[in-house]
């Protein structure tokens, strides 16, 4: 082993030895939660400190949880080694917005508090995050849209069905060749390629989706084309969309791209503020998969899940307003990015209007296994990962929520997740493969 690997292996060792030192003195030092407590409406000001708002007001409104002691989880092995070989040479541009020198890996995986570009590091952990670094494909997930009523049961309004939400990356890529960048990146400058279709249900935007691209360039917006049923051809679309419900063809869907997958809005467009460390509360072991319809809320929320402390970042981004790269058109006025600092993938994220209330909370469930079901024959791995197992977005403005499954509670498939097993490639996210899609 050469001396520079042995630096790493301690210092991963190190950092895993604080951050469980921190989960066992938040146990300690959050006396007002313990494992085994449940939360309930009733009681839900145990966890007022320990939730972001948006969160915690799902909790107040019907989402019950189940405190469970703190468990560790690892990166892929590939995508550690990756960090430890590229690492170093990574560093900020100029004007501390881009990435210069990455090739795999995390990015920044030594933070210091004290660094003014903190917060923007972080986000560029969250862009090339262990979760998946080549590709990924869900199968066939569903979604519930609610009305919340604390207390009740299922109100579903709408119902919605995808075939693919699927995901490419041309950089920093870990277990599938080509390794470790995709030489289509030197020709056409994508970071990743993304694809959510065809839309099986509901009947009225049956057959839509869409396709979107990012790229390095800080100053080139995301290309997006999306077919509509309706019409029947595709169309592009304004990068300004992604972060509005709108999006999705019905207003019934509640979900914005930009926050599909946590915080996935163009990382350039965006200023960052660090807001520190605090121990509080994920669901990142998820006891459930396929998760379960909340019983006491209406069903926009999986409930009760089992939720332990976690040390988390938080970061406020706001879109930029000034300048040739501004990004006006951005519905939020700023996003509370709630950041796993082992995970590395947001329990939640809140946003705000542009009167700067409370507007949006997402919340993420996340399971840590090697597989997305326990009765998968090919969704299977040789080491444990991290699988997003449910999600719910809701309006807390109105009261209307979107509760995703993944994999779906009313789907063929129930393997759903395939990552990094080249599942989807380059040819998928085409025009031309989106409209094929949408005439089956």
């Amino acid at each position: 082993m050469s001396s520079t690997e042995a630096v790493w292996r301690r210092l991963f060792a190190v950092t895993a030895a604080i951050i469980m030192a921190a989960f066992v003195f938040a146990q300690s030092a959050q006396a007002e939660v313990r494992p085994g407590d449940f939360i309930t409406p009733a009681n839900a000001s145990k966890v007022r400190d320990l939730l972001s708002p948006g969160a915690l007001y799902k909790v107040q409104h019907g989402m019950t949880m189940k405190i469970v002691p703190s468990q560790r989880i690892d990166w892929p092995p590939p995508y550690k080694e990756a960090t430890e070989k590229y690492s170093a040479q990574v560093r900020l541009s100029a004007d501390h917005r881009s990435l210069v020198g990455y090739v795999a890996g995390q990015p920044f995986p030594l933070l210091d508090a004290n660094d003014p570009y903190i917060a923007t590091k972080i986000i560029w952990n969250n862009v090339f995050k262990p979760m998946w670094s080549d590709d990924y494909d869900l199968r066939f997930y569903d979604c519930d849209t609610s009305y919340e009523r604390r207390g009740s049961q299922d109100r579903q309004i709408e119902y919605f069905q995808i075939g693919h939400y699927a995901g490419y990356d041309l950089v920093g890529r870990t277990e599938v060749d080509p390794m470790p960048i995709d030489p289509d990146f030197r020709k056409t400058g994508r970071y990743w390629l993304f694809g959510l279709y065809p839309v099986l249900a509901p009947q009225e935007i049956k057959g839509g989706g869409f396709i979107r691209y990012r790229y390095a360039d800080p100053k080139k917006a995301d290309d997006i084309w999306e077919y509509t049923p309706s019409a029947q051809r595709i169309r592009r679309l304004n990068e300004a969309i992604m972060s509005s419900a709108a999006a999705s063809g019905t207003a019934a869907f509640s979900w914005d791209p930009d926050h599909y997958a946590g915080f996935n809005a163009k990382v350039e467009e965006y200023d960052y503020k660090f807001l520190g460390e605090k121990n509080m509360l994920g669901c990142v072991h998820a006891a459930h998969s396929p998760e379960v319809r909340c019983p006491t809320d209406g069903g926009t929320s999986a409930c009760p899940e089992d939720w332990e402390m976690r040390r988390l970042y938080v970061v406020e981004a706001q879109p930029r307003r000034s300048g040739g790269e501004s990004n006006t058109q951005a519905i939020d006025s700023r996003t509370l990015i709630y950041m796993d600092s082992e995970v590395w993938f947001m329990p939640y994220i809140d946003t705000y209007d542009q009167r700067g209330q409370l507007w949006r909370s997402h919340i993420y469930y996340l399971a840590y296994r090697d597989r997305p079901v326990p009765d998968a024959r090919v969704a299977i791995y040789p080491f444990k990962r991290a699988f997003v197992v449910g999600a719910t977005s809701t309006d807390v403005q109105s009261g209307q929520g979107t509760m995703c499954y993944l994999p779906g509670i009313e789907t063929p498939e129930r393997e759903c997740w395939y990552i990094n097993m080249g599942a989807v490639d380059r040819p998928f996210f085409t025009v031309e493969a989106l409209a094929k899609a949408a005439l089956r």
